[in-house]
């Protein structure tokens, strides 16, 4: 309210609003219009007419009878202009007589030709469909019963008309406004009249109740009684007045949660319900809840019935239908429903859209939820039927747990918990301290009284208070949970480099936020939230509005309070270092806001002026009992000539006064005993004697402040320094995962914590170091603009001649991932690494650029080692850092770096994990046997690299060519390749031993053993081959010396070696060993399912490796193989196919032992078939390999196991003492491969690419 708060009366029959002409002309409604507004203009919101008639009455007028409830209705609406600003409304619709004779023959005459239509529509007699909804029971139900319940008899029943009184005001003081409206109603239906007439009042909430100043309260007067309004400080939470506890009871905690992510997500959004103001309230509700964020699309709490298809805008919206109760949710006809959010309000019924994201931590967040909810009687699951009376029941068992201290219930008044510890000794011991010291217990005592009268120390009413109190409770909680997921978010805007101007006209192209960056810091299980959250209109919005507000005063106000409870946070980490964590953080400013407006509702800063007699002419101001008279424009067109309420000083001379007020309050003296402390003070302040500034020289003054800030530096220094401890050990520890803990050097909570929020950790951290002792801040990362500085040092030296190869290190000694002679090594240098990383076009800010550089050096191993690098430039040092600075002090710096160095421990891809869609060169280097003719090699090769973010596709190698550098998309970490040529030529026969891949940004190197050959006519026919690689490492001790002949035992993808005349080239397995290969690779594939999904390895590796599942089960069919005729190559694939061919011819002669045989061997011909028909030319192993990965993939590998010893062919093809014609291992092998069947196996694309089966 404003001294231009706008009053206006509706009410006016026209014509039926479009209704449906089947209902009985009582349940149809007609146009309204407004009858009298009140001033008739405001400067500062212009009358809009059509909006307020549709909002105060959105399905129009209604007439009733004496029959008919009448019970007067409240509800709220909101009016949003083109400029974005909004109005709120607050209407209480009631029911007058109709004094029209012609308004009721209209009626009457409306009745006689709907009866005499349903006649001729329904000959014989059938229940009304509108008398069926009203009564509920149709059957049986007459015409003449029908018309006597909806008829209208103007010689028999009264007609009654809805008519409206409304407020406009530019705030949301929903409470106040509602009772200002009730008050009025009820003094014309009072018997007695009114103090005062009713322009008085009216006139004294238009122009003389002035709008509260941020954080004060306001009593005025009411009709009958006082009504009081406060206003949060500038330092709170935004006005919210709607009652919280209302959602709560009719959705229930889950529902609002998933509701309040469907907003934050911008999904459209409806709700339904028979109450207009259940609709304003919830829409309300979980807009205000959003806090910092600002709903940005269509917002229509109520939807009034003429603007219905707005349901159609293929944008987000958040919107309210009102329901007549009567139709079922199966009836409504919604566009969209895939994206659509509905929400039954009255029935606690929610739909939700498809795909929706869970909200960070959403278990902790609803139970800390409920606890608030529980602690005021409200059930978490809320009330199914939140009528009148169920209300009453359950706020009668509150008040009865609140009461009932027999079973233990301590009531929310602070006096009951003292009154609980008042007799214990300790409390006595506690008091008799007290009273030594001189304190008087009186206060103490009057301090326990007030608290024990705490309420009637609350100018409102308890109920109201209470609603008070959950409302400010639960949106902390809320805002809390913003406050702690972007306590960073400031570092990572994008700040625009032109004026505002020139940044507004192309705002479309700019980006305002280090997405990528931002995200890489998160926990994992945040990411599919925040992923969409960051793409939002509001977020965007809440983003250029920080960007735009460069001063304190330019701030937005809701900018203004979270930027302050970040930096609440900021300024509590600092102080007790709280390391980065996705744990779930409870909130802690609730005590602290509910004491604001205690104080607030306890104290009221100002009572506005009371309603007094204004000059009306005689026979002005009379009323007819019952109906809500016609006002007198004249007395309420203008206000008064003078008000003091509106003079500009007057917030001023109000702290002012409230300066002195808690002065006086806070010290608690009377004047005596302050002028007795100020003489104590000057008489102290004269015998002090305190050193002349000019008497000391510059030097003393300095060595005087240096050991002054000696001691707290050394703090601070041991401070950073534990941080590093725990820091690296937390890490470790995590990375090394429960046989750590095992190990006694952690616990077991450590464990668990996202790589994520370790990293971030970490970054938070040498930010902090880097920032410690800064001469002058330059940008949000002190590390960047270090390495900016570093960077542009050297540059500066190599262009001036002076450079040394100090600058850029050269690997030496050369890292032992790099094994191949052949490939030279990759160079190792801090300036390369942040030359990829300014490369990243995803990466917009600085502290994004520091973090990135931390990653990628983090998982190259080289953290340590390029600070150290860094720090080595002393002169550069001395220039950026104070000289107590942390990095300028020698002996925490060495143990700093060396504690950095711990992290070479473990592997991180916390860099290749992250940046997903950045460029990446990759390097190749394919190593043929040059003794078997690699050099004369004619066809075209090509090769195809697979990660487990993606594969290359398939990349053409120049002929000659062995060593290639490509660019594509980050493959994350590398699984397969495939390599294979086109046969063309006169020498179409290639040998290769080995390929090698190296990620050229962090140096992985990857090794791919073949050993194999790929040509029409040599080994199997393979004119490709699938290989499966590992990631060397620096432990890997791995011979350096080129390959000069095929190494048999050292191909783990390809070994599945051909059976010739010379059986010793690959040693033969006894059985005890084939079987313990058979359990190590099942075992394998066991553990590998049962670690959590982030610390699994490659699946790939376990099913086609050198110890893999494929080739233990080419072993089995290896031992006891028939030796082939001279010069002739037999494979396992051979038998295969001569088991297919024999099953085949089986059931083609209809000799079919039984079902369950004959689906096997049907599977078992459907896939050997399929894998022939692939066009691909994989070769006989190839196609063994690839029967193994479909037959683990689909469960079927015990089962062919089974059909293979039964069958002829293995008696013909197999010794008597191979493996696969015992019956007793064969049995033990099918047990084994059993244990698989629990597991889904997702085999990768590149293993089976081609097969469609």
């Amino acid at each position: 309210m404003v001294p231009a708060v706008s009053f206006q009366v509706q009410q006016k029959l026209i014509s039926p609003a479009g209704e449906n002409f089947e209902q009985t002309p009582l349940r149809r409604t007609f146009k309204s219009k407004v009858l009298a507004r009140y001033p008739e203009n405001v400067e500062w919101n212009p009358f809009d007419q059509d909006a307020v008639g549709m909002l105060c009455m959105p399905k129009g007028l209604a007439f009733k009878t004496q029959a008919d409830s009448r019970e007067p209705q409240f509800h709220s609406f909101i009016i949003t202009r083109e400029d974005g600003s909004r109005t709120f409304g607050f209407s209480l619709t009631f029911f007058e007589e109709v004094t029209s004779k012609q308004i009721c023959s209209a009626m009457q005459t409306l009745y006689h030709m709907h009866n005499a239509e349903y006649d001729i529509l329904h000959t014989p007699p059938t229940n009304d469909k509108d008398s069926c909804s009203s009564t509920g029971d149709c059957n049986g139900t007459s015409v003449s019963k029908l018309q006597r319940f909806n008829s209208y008899d103007i010689s028999r029943d009264t007609l009654y008309v809805s008519k409206c009184i409304c407020l406009i005001t530019p705030m949301s003081f929903m409470k106040a406004c509602k009772k200002v409206l009730e008050q009025l109603h009820q003094a014309v239906t009072s018997p007695q009249p009114p103090p005062l007439p009713l322009e008085s009042y009216i006139y004294n909430i238009l122009y003389e109740v002035p709008l509260p100043p941020a954080g004060r309260s306001l009593k005025f007067s009411g009709v009958y009684g006082p009504i009081i309004c406060q206003r949060p400080s500038t330092s709170e939470l935004p006005l919210f007045d709607f009652p919280v506890k209302e959602v709560f009871e009719l959705l229930g905690v889950e529902n609002v949660v998933q509701l309040f992510t469907c907003a934050l997500l911008e999904f459209q959004i409806l709700l339904y319900s028979q109450h207009y103001q259940r609709l304003m309230t919830v829409a309300e509700t979980i807009t205000a809840l959003m806090f910092p964020f600002q709903w940005q699309h269509v917002y229509v709490p109520i939807l009034p019935a003429s603007l219905l298809h707005f349901l159609d805008a293929p944008v987000p919206y958040l919107m309210g239908l009102h329901s007549n109760g009567l139709d079922d949710r199966s009836k409504l006809e919604l566009p969209q429903e895939a994206n659509l959010c509905f929400v039954d309000v009255d029935n606690h019924f929610i739909e939700l859209p498809e795909d929706l994201p869970q909200f960070p931590n959403k278990l902790e967040f609803i139970q800390e939820i409920s606890e608030i909810l529980m602690a005021f009687g409200i059930p978490p699951e809320g009330n199914l039927h939140c009528s009148e009376s169920a209300s009453k029941m359950k706020s009668l068992r509150a008040c009865d747990l609140v009461s009932d201290k027999r079973n233990g219930n301590i009531a929310g008044s602070p006096l009951n918990s003292y009154e609980l510890l008042k007799e214990n000794e300790t409390i006595a011991r506690l008091q008799a301290l007290v009273k030594r010291t001189g304190v008087s217990l009186e206060k103490l005592e009057v301090q326990e009284e007030t608290s024990s009268k705490k309420d009637l120390k609350i100018q409102c009413d308890e109920e109201e208070f209470k609603i008070y109190q959950l409302n400010i409770q639960i949106r902390e909680v809320f805002a809390n949970r913003f406050t702690q997921m972007f306590a960073d978010y400031e570092v990572f805007v994008i700040q625009p480099s032109q004026d505002k101007e020139s940044w507004f006209t192309n705002r479309e192209q700019m980006q305002n936020f280090d997405k990528a960056s931002f995200l890489s810091d998160q926990p994992e299980p945040y990411l599919p939230f925040l992923s969409r959250f960051l793409e939002t209109q509001m977020f965007a919005s809440f983003i250029d509005n920080k960007i735009m507000c460069h001063d304190e005063d330019d701030k937005d106000p809701v900018l203004r309070v979270f930027d302050s409870r970040v930096d609440k946070i900021r300024l509590l980490n600092v102080r007790t270092p709280t390391l980065r964590t996705s744990m779930y953080q409870k909130c802690t400013t609730v005590d602290e806001a509910e004491k604001s407006i205690e104080l607030r509702l306890a104290k009221i800063d100002h009572t506005a002026v009371h309603p007094h007699l204004l000059d009306m002419k005689i026979g002005q101001g009379k009323y007819e009992l019952g109906f809500f008279p016609k006002l007198q424009s004249d007395v309420l067109s203008t206000g008064p000539a003078s008000n003091k309420w509106t003079k500009r000083n007057a917030p001023a001379q109000w702290r002012r006064k409230d300066r002195q007020k808690q002065h006086t309050e806070h010290l608690r003296l009377d004047n005596d005993q302050r002028e007795k402390y100020i003489q104590e003070a000057r008489n102290l302040g004269s015998t002090i004697r305190q050193p002349k500034l000019s008497n000391l020289s510059p030097s003393v003054i300095a060595q005087t402040n240096w050991k002054f800030l000696h001691g707290r530096i050394k703090k601070c220094k041991l401070t950073l320094f534990c941080l590093v401890l725990f820091e690296t050990k937390r890490m470790l520890v995590e990375k090394m995962g429960r046989e750590a803990v095992e190990l006694g050097h952690g616990e077991v909570n450590i464990t668990g914590v996202e790589e994520n929020t370790l990293i971030a950790s970490l970054c938070d951290l040498l930010e902090r170091i880097w920032s410690h002792g800064l001469q002058v801040k330059q940008g949000k990362s002190a590390l960047w603009s270090h390495l900016l500085h570093y960077l542009e040092n050297r540059q500066r030296k190599t262009t001036s001649g002076s450079f040394s190869t100090s600058g850029i290190l050269l690997d030496s000694e050369r890292r032992k991932s790099d094994t191949s002679p052949a490939m030279s090594p990759l160079r190792i240098s801090l300036i390369q690494d942040m030359r990829h990383i300014q490369n990243i076009s995803e990466i917009k800010t600085d502290v994004g650029k520091a973090r990135a550089w931390v990653r990628l050096s983090m998982e190259k191993k080289l953290l340590s080692r390029h600070l150290k690098q860094l720090l080595s430039d002393h002169e550069l040092t001395k220039k950026l850092y104070k000289r107590y600075a942390f990095l300028r002090c020698d002996d925490e710096k060495e143990q700093f770096l060396y504690h950095l160095l711990s992290f070479n421990a473990v592997d991180y891809f916390c860099f290749t994990n992250v940046f997903t869609t950045i460029l990446i060169p990759y390097h190749i280097l394919i190593v043929p046997s040059k003794k078997l003719g690699g050099s004369m090699f004619t066809a075209n090769p090509w090769i195809c690299i697979s990660g487990e973010l993606g594969e290359t596709g398939v990349l053409q190698i120049p002929r000659n060519i062995l060593e290639m550098t490509f660019e594509c998309q980050n493959l994350g970490k590398l699984t397969t390749v495939q390599i294979g040529h086109d046969n063309s030529g006169l020498y179409a026969k290639w040998l290769v031993e080995y390929v090698m891949v190296r990620n050229e940004i962090t140096g992985h190197t990857y090794k791919f053993p073949c050993g194999r050959w790929l040509g029409k006519g040599m080994d199997d026919g393979s004119l490709e081959r699938i290989l499966v690689g590992e990631l060397l490492t620096s432990h890997t001790e791995v011979d350096e010396r080129q390959c000069r002949t095929p190494p048999l035992q050292q191909s783990p993808s390809m070994i599945r070696r051909f059976v010739t005349i010379s059986p010793n080239n690959k040693p033969k397995l006894n059985t005890g060993q084939i079987q313990e290969a058979i359990g190590e690779a099942v075992n394998g594939i066991v553990k590998h399912f049962h670690k959590p999904e982030k610390e699994r390895g490659s699946l790939t590796l376990l099913l086609c490796g050198e110890s893999g599942l494929v080739s233990a089960l080419e072993q089995v069919f290896q031992h006891g193989f028939k030796s082939p005729r001279l010069f002739k190559n037999v494979f396992i694939w051979d038998f295969l196919e001569k088991a297919q061919t024999y099953y085949e011819t089986l059931e083609q002669n209809e000799m079919v032992p039984e079902e369950n045989w004959q689906t096997r061997a049907r599977n078992f011909c459907r896939f050997i078939t399929a894998i022939n028909n692939t066009p691909r030319n994989i070769g006989k192993d190839g196609k063994f390999q690839m029967l193994v990965c479909l037959g683990a993939r689909d469960h079927l590998l015990h089962h062919w196991i089974a059909l293979l010893t039964d069958c002829p062919i293995t008696a013909q093809m197999y010794e008597d003492t191979a493996l696969i014609k015992d019956h007793t291992l064969v049995n033990s092998l099918i047990r084994v491969l059993q244990t698989l069947q629990e597991f889904n196996i997702t085999l990768e694309a590149s293993l089976v690419k081609g097969i469609d089966i």
